[in-house]
């Protein structure tokens, strides 16, 4: 009679967990962005952005029909090739939405590959305006947008600089060349002499020769737009020893704790374009308390990849699915203050951009000037 029980009970154990194991769901989020190489502060970021988000959703019950949420980092070294393989990578691990990429170049090509596997895409800093210009369904975007960024920086140099002549440089990446020539067409058509316009190559460290033009021509405005914070670092380093007075203006590539940890003295008085994120918010705060004791003070796109996973796990758990369209129907619903921005996305994917001038004051950055009032904070 014992052993019969015994066994039973052992006949229902084992039932029960299979039935476990067939009805557990995992939630798999990928993530896309450079983990090694020059760009690998930003894409380590990234990443570190959407474990803090998963952590916030865990400590808050978690998500409804799912009981695990893993996240698959990827290394896309911001090289199109590379970012191909591991959108198939993602693919093949059954990534149900992914976070990434970080340059441009790299998030172009990676999303027409997911697209064709209907994979939700949310780029937290690929800014060049043909992210969401393609038609792509799945294709969202956190961050802002190059023409943006490009008008704010015209509006400055001509309303709080006065600028009458800039030179620009980039370093021939999709994201920043794209942007810098839209810098140089918003000057011509302002009226504000482009002194000249040069390119770096990814991987320079020695920028003499550009930078005697720039001190040859006196430009009133030195505008760097670099595909990250530590060749525009080396770049002011060189530009202070060379005695260079133009105002420095840079944009949101460049803004990054690791700018002023290389550069020190000479990221002094720099100004920056970038997203306005307000650290008082309560969702930042939030974002924050999680982030920092694991990971340090969050870099440039730390705050807007936790914003855009937290979008994800918002629409999965109001769709109850991840089911490609339920799941952007419900990123379409979205209106909600988050730790960066509020989040309310357009037709075509982009959440809007917010972009204002932020400086390098005392060695922290500090935000300087409001573009929709023209008054400083």
């Amino acid at each position: 009679m014992k052993r019969s029980m015994m066994t039973a009970l052992l006949v229902a154990a084992i039932l029960m967990l299979s039935a476990g194991m067939v009805f557990a769901k995992t939630l798999k989020v990928g993530t896309m962005g450079p983990l090694t190489g020059p760009y690998a502060a930003d894409g380590n970021d990234i990443k570190n952005g959407v474990l803090t988000a998963v952590e916030v959703v865990k400590a808050n019950g978690g998500i409804p029909g799912f009981d695990e949420i893993v996240v698959l980092p990827q290394d896309t070294a911001c090289e199109p090739r590379q970012a191909v393989a591991t959108a198939n990578k993602l693919i093949n691990e059954e990534a149900n939405g992914v976070v990434g990429a970080y340059c441009s170049s790299a998030t172009l090509p990676a999303s027409e590959v997911l697209d064709e596997e209907s994979i939700v895409m949310i780029t937290p800093a690929s800014t060049n305006e043909k992210v969401t210009s393609r038609g792509l369904p799945y294709m969202f975007r956190m961050c802002g947008r190059d023409d943006d960024q490009g008008a704010i920086a015209l509006k400055f140099m001509q309303e709080k600089l006065g600028a009458k002549s800039v030179y620009i440089v980039d370093d021939k990446t999709a994201y920043s060349q794209g942007l810098a020539d839209g810098v140089e067409k918003m000057c011509n058509a302002a009226g504000i002499k482009v002194l000249g316009h040069e390119h770096v190559n990814q991987g320079d460290k020695d920028f003499s020769a550009i930078l005697t033009k720039v001190k040859n021509t006196n430009p009133d405005v030195f505008y760097m737009s670099m595909q990250n914070s530590a060749t525009g670092a080396l770049m002011l380093i060189q530009a202070k020893r060379m005695g260079i007075k133009a105002a420095r203006l840079a944009q949101d590539a460049v803004y990054h704790p690791q700018l002023i940890e290389i550069a020190k003295d000479a990221a002094e008085d720099v100004y920056l374009t970038f997203g306005y994120i307000d650290s008082e918010a309560p969702a930042y705060k939030e974002f924050y308390a999680k982030y920092q004791p694991k990971h340090g003070e969050p870099g440039a796109y730390s705050g807007y990849a936790y914003d855009s996973a937290m979008a994800y796990f918002k629409a999965v758990t109001a769709a109850g699915s991840t089911d490609p369209d339920k799941v952007k129907a419900e990123l379409m619903k979205l209106d909600y203050d988050g730790a960066t921005k509020h989040i309310k996305f357009k037709p075509n994917g982009d959440s809007g951009s917010n972009y204002i001038i932020r400086k390098v004051d005392g060695g922290k950055f500090i935000n300087y000037w409001n573009p929709a009032t023209g008054k400083l904070y």
